[in-house]
C-alpha cells in the first residue's frame, strides 16, 4: 500500500475517533473495516453485504462528513496541538530547560482558556 494511502487511512481513523458518532452505523462499520482492519473494497462489500461501488461511495461520504466536522469544529487539530505542546514541554523538562517548559505550558493554558471562553 502506498504511504499516501496509509496516511489517509490513519487520518480518517483519527477523525473518526472524534466525530464517528456523527456517522451512520454503516459508515462507521465501513470506515472501521477500511481504516482499522485494512480490508479491500471487495472484502468490505462481502462483509457488509453491499456492492464495491456502494463501499467506495460510503467511504467518500463518510470522509467528507468527517472533514466537514473538523473544518467546522477543529477538535482533532486542537487535540494534536495540545498533545504536541505537552510532548515538547516534557522534553524541555527532561533537558532541564525550565523556562522553555514553562512557556510551552503557559501557551497551552492560554489556548485552553481561549477555547473555554469561546474565542
Amino acid at each position: 500500500m502506498p504511504r499516501e494511502d496509509l496516511g489517509k487511512k490513519v487520518d480518517l481513523a483519527f477523525l473518526s475517533a472524534f466525530y464517528g458518532g456523527m456517522l451512520t452505523e454503516r459508515q462507521r462499520q465501513v470506515l472501521s473495516l477500511h481504516c482499522e482492519e485494512d480490508f479491500s473494497l471487495g472484502e468490505i462489500a462481502q462483509e457488509v453485504g453491499i456492492s464495491r461501488q456502494a463501499v467506495h461511495e460510503t467511504i467518500l461520504r463518510a470522509s467528507a462528513k468527517l472533514e466537514e466536522m473538523e473544518a467546522a469544529l477543529g477538535v482533532a487539530a486542537r487535540f494534536r496541538k495540545m498533545e504536541t505542546g505537552l510532548e515538547q514541554a516534557l522534553s524541555a523538562l527532561h533537558h532541564q530547560q525550565y523556562d522553555r517548559a514553562e512557556a510551552l505550558l503557559t501557551e497551552l493554558l492560554h489556548l485552553e482558556q481561549e477555547e473555554s471562553n469561546g474565542l
